[in-house]
């Protein structure tokens, strides 16, 4: 056994480290997505094509596995993993995902607080929630999309009761 030499070991290597646990593979949840369009195509059924809409808008918005992404006070941003586009990774990031999506929909949140953090001696903003809680634009054009699969899903079915 050789001597550590006083180096620190990594994270991962490290004694009681935790590990965080297995999410399935998105491969899955896109073969789920492939058999509901198969089988709309080949039921020739506008119903089921519409689950399958509804079932993608409900994994962007709560079951895929990504990232926090908001900005932390230092400029970069949060990598915690969570599920589901919608949420964050604690709630102080959940307060500024929720002023963002208020902000994507074209509202301001009527339940906001205001956590503008000023310098004490300038009374300059140093870190402020617009900034912080912005979405990317990859966040921002799913769930977009999600949205409006949603709306025409749920337009969808209501046509098919008449």
């Amino acid at each position: 056994m050789v001597a550590n030499l006083g180096k620190e070991e990594p994270p991962a290597a490290r004694k009681g480290a935790r590990r965080l646990p297995r999410r399935e593979s998105a491969l899955l949840w896109w073969a789920l997505f492939a058999v509901f369009a198969g089988a709309a195509w080949w039921l020739q059924s506008w119903r089921v094509a519409l689950l399958g809409l509804l079932t993608w808008c409900l994994y962007e918005f709560l079951l895929v596995p990504t990232l926090c992404r908001v900005l932390k006070r230092q400029g970069h941003p949060c990598t915690k993993r969570v599920r589901g586009r919608l949420f964050a990774c604690g709630p102080g990031h959940q307060r500024l995902k929720n002023d963002a999506l208020w902000r994507l929909a074209g509202l301001r949140n009527p339940f906001q607080r205001n956590d503008e953090e000023t310098d004490p001696e300038t009374g300059v903003v140093v870190h402020s929630p617009d900034v912080r809680g912005r979405l990317t634009p990859v966040d921002r054009s799913l769930i977009l999309l999600a949205a409006l699969g949603t709306i025409a899903a749920l337009i969808g079915t209501v046509y098919g009761f008449r």
